[in-house]
């Protein structure tokens, strides 16, 4: 899906690392790492992460990632990325409003600024 929005998930001059993550357990809880994934230099991948991405976002602010992360909501393999590039502390208020279904997709990282400029599929299927 990723591929398809222009968004490598390791780039040398944003990220050096990618890590995936479930964003709920069975019984809906979190459980995840957050001094490592709000560490710089490298893309966090989050799947499921609708139902906890209230409590994802704080954490990660928490745990010193910076509020101003700019990340794309994907929804949906192989549609328009919905409402990209967002920040970090507002993400879950804008979510809240919009009627997003899952499955998603969530990327965190400065990777996300690269979409622009490599957003191949969607340029090349434009109407």
């Amino acid at each position: 899906m990723q591929t398809y929005a222009g968004i490598p998930l390791t780039h040398r001059d944003h990220a050096q690392s990618c890590t995936f993550v479930t964003g709920h357990l069975k019984d809906n809880s979190i459980n995840l790492n957050w001094t490592q994934l709000a560490a710089p230099n490298q893309t966090i991948v989050i799947y499921m992460g609708l139902v906890g991405l209230e409590k994802i976002c704080q954490s990660l602010i928490a745990h010193g990632s910076p509020r101003i992360c700019l990340l794309p909501l994907c929804s949906k393999a192989l549609q328009p990325i919905s409402e990209s590039l967002r920040h970090l502390e507002t993400l879950p208020v804008i979510i809240a409003g919009l009627n997003i279904k899952p499955p998603t997709l969530i990327i965190i990282g400065t990777v996300v600024t690269l979409h622009d400029k490599l957003n191949w599929f969607q340029s090349s299927h434009a109407d």
